[in-house]
Parts: C-alpha cells; sequence; structure tokens
C-alpha cells in the first residue's frame, strides 16, 4: 500500500532489508484483511488509520524519513463520511495500454479493464480500474479530485493496488462494486523522493471534491 517504487538504495540482496519489505507486505495485507472481515465500516477506518499511524511512525520500511519519525503523529485523514462509500457497476471498456517510468525499477505497464457507473452523480465523474501487468499482476485504481492540490496531495491518491495488499473486496455476487473513498490515500512519493510512484492518468480525474480518506495537515 505505502511503498511504491523505490529508487534509492532497496539492493536485492539486502538481506535485512529485504525482510522488512516482505514483513512490512504481510502487515498490509493483514490490514486489509480485516477491512474486509469487518461488518462495521467505521470501525475497520478507525483499524485502518490506527495501524497505518504505528507503521508510519515504527517500521524501518515506512516512507517517513527515519530523522523525522519520532515527531510524526501519523497520516492525517478527513473525518470518516459514510456517503463518500458508494456502490458502483463496472462496464468493460477498451485495454488501452498505459506504460509509467519508475526510475531504476523500469517501466510499469498496465492496461484498463473497466469503469465505473455510478460515480457521476455523486463525485462529478467515473473512474476507470486498470490491469498492472507483470508477475502475478493486480488491480490499480489512482484518482484526482477537486481536493488534489490544496486539500490532498497535487499527484492524487490511491484506493487500491492489490499488488501492495491494498484490497478492499472483490465484486460483489450482484455485479456491484463498493468504493469507500475513506480509504484513500497518498503514494509514497507525497512523503520521500526516494520513491516514483505511477499517478492517476487524465481519465481519472474528478470533478468533485472528495473530502474522505487521507489528507495534508491542517496547519496549526
Amino acid at each position: 500500500m505505502n511503498e511504491s517504487r523505490v529508487i534509492s538504495n532497496m539492493g536485492g540482496n539486502d538481506l535485512n532489508e529485504t525482510q522488512q519489505l516482505w514483513e512490512w507486505r504481510e502487515k498490509i495485507a493483514n490490514l486489509y484483511y480485516e477491512v474486509r472481515s469487518s461488518p462495521d465500516a467505521v470501525a475497520a477506518w478507525r483499524l485502518w488509520c490506527d495501524t497505518r499511524s504505528t507503521l508510519f511512525r515504527d517500521h524501518p520500511q515506512s516512507p517517513i524519513d527515519s530523522a523525522d519519525r519520532k515527531t510524526f503523529e501519523g497520516p492525517t485523514t478527513f473525518s470518516y463520511d459514510p456517503s463518500l462509500r458508494l456502490t458502483v457497476q463496472l462496464v468493460p471498456v477498451t485495454p488501452e495500454r498505459t506504460t509509467v517510468a519508475t526510475g531504476v525499477d523500469g517501466d510499469l505497464s498496465m492496461h484498463a479493464f473497466s469503469r465505473t457507473t455510478g460515480l457521476e452523480t455523486r463525485l462529478g465523474g467515473e473512474l476507470t480500474l486498470y490491469w498492472i501487468e507483470g508477475y502475478g499482476g493486480g488491480v490499480f485504481l489512482p484518482f484526482v479530485d477537486a481536493t488534489s492540490g490544496t486539500e490532498t496531495y497535487g499527484g492524487g491518491r490511491y484506493l487500491l493496488d492489490t499488488i501492495k495488499g491494498a484490497d478492499l473486496g472483490v465484486v460483489r455476487p450482484d455485479g456491484t462494486l463498493v468504493l469507500d473513498f475513506n480509504f484513500s490515500y497518498f503514494p509514497s512519493c507525497a512523503y520521500s523522493s526516494r520513491y516514483v510512484c505511477p499517478l492517476a492518468p487524465s481519465g481519472n480525474r474528478l470533478k468533485g471534491a472528495v473530502r474522505a480518506g487521507e489528507r495534508l495537515p491542517i496547519s496549526k
């Protein structure tokens, strides 16, 4: 969820660092499993907020620079807004391929596989879901909205990135998908230049304001 494409010294032969990243991924996957399993969306969101705060502050794979972790109070979020837990249908789209440069990791290829219907009235647009190609693959849903650059990170936010464990659940038996924007979060490049992150393509820009999920800290 949190670590994107690292462009610093993520050496494949560094056993300790690799084990730390393995542990980070496991913790994120377990967190999202608990979120999906909870019958209480607000309680799940609080767990998500608290767990992320702990990981960002204490874990060696945190995107926060080590010198700043002791004073870091955790990712800032909007209050939970149940009206931004939305149910959508998915419709197929032409599988256009997008390639994103990710530093020393090379290019990241992904293709569109579906687009939502059901967000336009509330958020002023619909979103395309992408499948990240390569070994295993995974669903990726980034977006930009009217808060980007003012109240939230200018590069947009992620809602789904299943390769990294950020998985809120699959399409339900009735063909619908729940998108809870209260779980939107910043890519790692919002915190450190050590990362290069794929950002939202032009088709994933909402005219409305998504005041849910992670936000920029409020100046005191």
